[in-house]
Protein backbone atom coordinates (compact mmCIF):
# COMPACT_ATOMS: atom_id res chain seq x y z
CA UNK A 1 0.00 0.00 0.00
CA UNK A 2 2.84 2.36 0.88
CA UNK A 3 4.33 1.85 -2.60
CA UNK A 4 1.01 2.69 -4.26
CA UNK A 5 0.68 5.91 -2.26
CA UNK A 6 4.24 6.96 -3.10
CA UNK A 7 3.65 6.21 -6.78
CA UNK A 8 0.45 8.26 -6.71
CA UNK A 9 2.15 11.32 -5.22
CA UNK A 10 5.16 10.99 -7.51
CA UNK A 11 2.83 10.91 -10.53
CA UNK A 12 0.93 13.89 -9.12
CA UNK A 13 4.19 15.87 -8.78
CA UNK A 14 5.18 14.99 -12.33
CA UNK A 15 1.81 16.14 -13.71
CA UNK A 16 1.26 19.26 -11.58
CA UNK A 17 4.92 20.34 -11.19
CA UNK A 18 5.32 22.00 -14.61
CA UNK A 19 2.10 23.98 -14.07
CA UNK A 20 3.37 25.20 -10.69
CA UNK A 21 6.66 26.33 -12.25
CA UNK A 22 4.77 28.05 -15.06
CA UNK A 23 2.57 29.82 -12.50
CA UNK A 24 5.70 30.94 -10.63
CA UNK A 25 7.17 32.32 -13.85
CA UNK A 26 3.98 34.11 -14.92
CA UNK A 27 3.39 35.72 -11.51
CA UNK A 28 7.00 36.82 -10.99
CA UNK A 29 7.05 39.96 -8.88
CA UNK A 30 9.06 42.98 -9.89
CA UNK A 31 12.23 43.25 -7.83
CA UNK A 32 13.01 46.05 -5.42
CA UNK A 33 15.25 48.67 -7.04
CA UNK A 34 18.12 49.90 -4.90
CA UNK A 35 21.07 52.17 -5.66
CA UNK A 36 24.04 50.17 -6.99
CA UNK A 37 26.07 50.55 -3.78
CA UNK A 38 23.16 49.36 -1.62
CA UNK A 39 22.48 46.41 -3.93
CA UNK A 40 26.16 45.43 -3.81
CA UNK A 41 26.02 45.47 0.00
CA UNK A 42 22.85 43.34 -0.01
CA UNK A 43 24.47 40.89 -2.46
CA UNK A 44 27.46 40.61 -0.15
CA UNK A 45 25.18 39.88 2.83
CA UNK A 46 23.30 37.27 0.75
CA UNK A 47 26.55 35.33 0.28
CA UNK A 48 26.07 34.02 3.83
CA UNK A 49 22.60 32.61 3.02
CA UNK A 50 21.64 29.33 1.35
CA UNK A 51 18.09 28.19 0.59
CA UNK A 52 17.48 24.45 0.57
CA UNK A 53 14.41 23.80 -1.55
CA UNK A 54 12.40 21.52 -3.84
CA UNK A 55 11.64 23.06 -7.22
CA UNK A 56 7.89 22.41 -7.14
CA UNK A 57 7.22 22.79 -3.42
CA UNK A 58 4.55 25.51 -3.05
CA UNK A 59 6.15 26.83 0.15
CA UNK A 60 9.53 27.03 -1.59
CA UNK A 61 7.91 28.90 -4.48
CA UNK A 62 6.46 31.36 -1.95
CA UNK A 63 9.94 32.00 -0.50
CA UNK A 64 11.53 32.33 -3.96
CA UNK A 65 8.87 34.87 -4.96
CA UNK A 66 9.70 36.95 -1.86
CA UNK A 67 13.41 36.70 -2.66
CA UNK A 68 12.66 38.07 -6.14
CA UNK A 69 10.50 40.84 -4.67
CA UNK A 70 13.38 41.85 -2.38
CA UNK A 71 15.96 41.43 -5.20
CA UNK A 72 18.05 38.93 -3.23
CA UNK A 73 20.67 36.73 -4.85
CA UNK A 74 20.59 33.79 -2.44
CA UNK A 75 22.18 30.49 -3.41
CA UNK A 76 19.52 27.81 -3.92
CA UNK A 77 20.22 24.11 -3.47
CA UNK A 78 17.82 21.35 -4.50
CA UNK A 79 17.48 18.88 -1.63
CA UNK A 80 14.69 16.77 -3.08
CA UNK A 81 16.77 13.83 -4.25
CA UNK A 82 19.33 11.89 -2.22
CA UNK A 83 22.77 13.44 -2.52
CA UNK A 84 25.15 15.92 -0.95
CA UNK A 85 22.65 18.78 -0.60
CA UNK A 86 20.05 16.62 1.12
CA UNK A 87 22.68 15.09 3.41
CA UNK A 88 23.97 18.57 4.32
CA UNK A 89 20.42 19.66 5.15
CA UNK A 90 19.83 16.64 7.38
CA UNK A 91 23.20 16.80 9.13
CA UNK A 92 23.11 20.57 9.66
CA UNK A 93 19.44 21.30 10.20
CA UNK A 94 18.41 17.96 11.63
CA UNK A 95 15.60 17.16 9.19
CA UNK A 96 14.90 16.91 5.47
CA UNK A 97 12.22 19.61 5.51
CA UNK A 98 12.04 22.46 3.02
CA UNK A 99 12.17 25.35 2.62
CA UNK A 100 15.13 25.79 4.92
CA UNK A 101 17.34 28.86 5.05
CA UNK A 102 20.88 28.32 6.25
CA UNK A 103 22.20 31.53 7.82
CA UNK A 104 25.90 31.81 8.55
CA UNK A 105 27.06 34.82 10.56
CA UNK A 106 30.52 36.45 10.21
CA UNK A 107 31.82 34.44 13.20
CA UNK A 108 30.95 31.21 11.35
CA UNK A 109 27.95 30.25 13.49
CA UNK A 110 25.15 28.61 11.55
CA UNK A 111 21.39 28.87 12.09
CA UNK A 112 18.87 26.74 10.19
CA UNK A 113 15.52 28.46 9.70
CA UNK A 114 12.53 26.34 8.64
CA UNK A 115 8.96 27.35 7.73
CA UNK A 116 8.26 29.64 4.78
CA UNK A 117 6.54 32.26 6.92
CA UNK A 118 9.49 32.50 9.30
CA UNK A 119 11.96 32.69 6.41
CA UNK A 120 9.97 35.46 4.73
CA UNK A 121 9.69 37.38 8.00
CA UNK A 122 13.47 37.09 8.49
CA UNK A 123 14.24 38.22 4.92
CA UNK A 124 11.87 41.19 5.16
CA UNK A 125 13.25 42.31 8.52
CA UNK A 126 16.82 42.09 7.27
CA UNK A 127 16.53 43.34 3.67
CA UNK A 128 13.28 45.24 3.09
CA UNK A 129 14.68 48.53 4.36
CA UNK A 130 18.23 48.01 3.05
Amino acid sequence: MKTVIRAFFKTLRIVIGPFMLLGEFVTRPKGLVRPAASQAEVDQQCASLVLYQYKTCPFCIKVRQEMRRLALKVERLDAQHPGTHREALISGGGKAKVPCLKITDPAGNTQWLYESGEIIKYLRSRFASA
